[in-house]
């Protein structure tokens, strides 16, 4: 009996030193839970993917990181960002809408055709929703120099990959196509990754192929920068009509002298979008977002691509071809 006593008496006494270590050291802090947020980019020598891996340095939050002690800087607090390599548009729509990733880098046109229910999307994709507008990207319709092409009605009967089944490529190349009265039936068409096309181009087991992407596209660059590739325009009637016919489509010019030794050329453009599954919480899309456009990021923005530069708050709205997430709603009423 004493012995019982005797320890509970010890008990006691340990409960009383625990409770003293509380008071005059307050509440233990506890680590923010760690969450992983995925985004779909595209293929190492494109546009997203160096884009992607930048916005998921800003939006990341792990312990430690000194910048982030600003409210506002990083995304929520234990939020792990990853950019990840994907086959290009239509598979990041697939992936965000079955929450294979959380988010996605996605052309305009194939996310109005996902959200419709059209196109290559046989079903409507119910789960997209917008979190940005980012910039605009060229169409490159990209032929071997010594291939002797000079339009692209000059394509029928050439071996051209016009992008993967996976890809938004495929997309604007179908419309690009039909505006010329082509089709792939027309051409030898091939359905490689931009990174294998462009490959098999400089290779000569390629005349051309279709991207789409913010120029300068890394992989054209160092093919025109070796002198083996040139850029066709899309241009005068045919380009009227692909417009007309294709209204999420926009006349634009790849700039004289933004790959090595060419021109202005005429061409069309979507414009890149940042997607997120709908079950992604607001605070986690309200956060993400606010990190996106906090001018304090400005510069790590900048250097991933030159593209990047076009990622602004005040157009981050327009023209969305999906809903927009209320998690980003709520972050640009608030900045407003």
């Amino acid at each position: 009996m004493m012995r019982r006593v005797a320890g509970w008496g010890g008990a006691l006494l340990l409960a009383g030193f625990a409770l003293v270590a509380v008071a005059l050291l307050g509440p233990a802090r506890t680590a923010p839970q760690r969450a992983a947020f995925v985004i779909d980019t595209g293929p190492t020598g494109g546009t997203y993917f160096p884009v992607g891996e930048a916005i998921a340095a800003i939006v990341s939050h792990p312990p430690g990181v000194v910048r982030c002690d600003t409210p506002g800087v990083c995304g929520p607090a234990g939020l792990i960002a990853s950019a990840r390599t994907s086959a290009g548009t239509i598979a990041n729509i697939e992936d965000v809408n079955a929450h294979f990733a959380d988010a996605a880098l996605a052309q305009s046109d194939a996310v109005a055709e996902a959200v419709a229910g059209k196109g290559v999307f046989h079903d409507r994709q119910t789960h997209i929703r917008a979190m940005a507008s980012l910039f605009p990207e060229e169409v490159h319709v990209v032929v071997r120099a010594d291939a002797h092409i000079h339009s692209i009605a000059a394509l029928r009967g050439r071996k051209v990959s016009v992008g993967t089944e996976d890809s938004g490529t495929i997309v604007t190349a179908r419309e690009v196509l039909a505006a010329y009265r082509l089709s792939e039936r027309s051409l030898k068409a091939a359905h490689l990754p931009a990174d294998q096309a462009a490959s098999d181009l400089a290779a000569g087991r390629l005349d051309g192929f279709f991207f789409t992407g913010g120029a300068p596209v890394p992989l054209v660059r160092d093919l025109m920068a070796q002198g083996k590739a040139t850029l066709l325009p899309i241009a005068g009637a045919e380009r009227k009509r692909l417009l007309k016919a294709n209204p999420s489509l926009a006349a634009d010019a790849i700039a004289a002298g933004t790959y090595p030794g060419t021109g202005a050329t005429d061409t069309v453009a979507v414009r890149a979008v940042l997607i997120v599954n709908d079950q992604v919480p607001n605070d986690v899309v309200a956060g993400v977002t606010r990190a996106l456009f906090n001018p304090a990021n400005r510069d790590m923005l900048n250097a991933s691509h030159p593209r990047a530069a076009l990622i602004r708050r005040d157009a981050a709205t327009d023209h969305l071809p999906a809903p927009l997430h209320p998690g980003a709603a709520h972050y640009y009423g608030e900045a407003k």
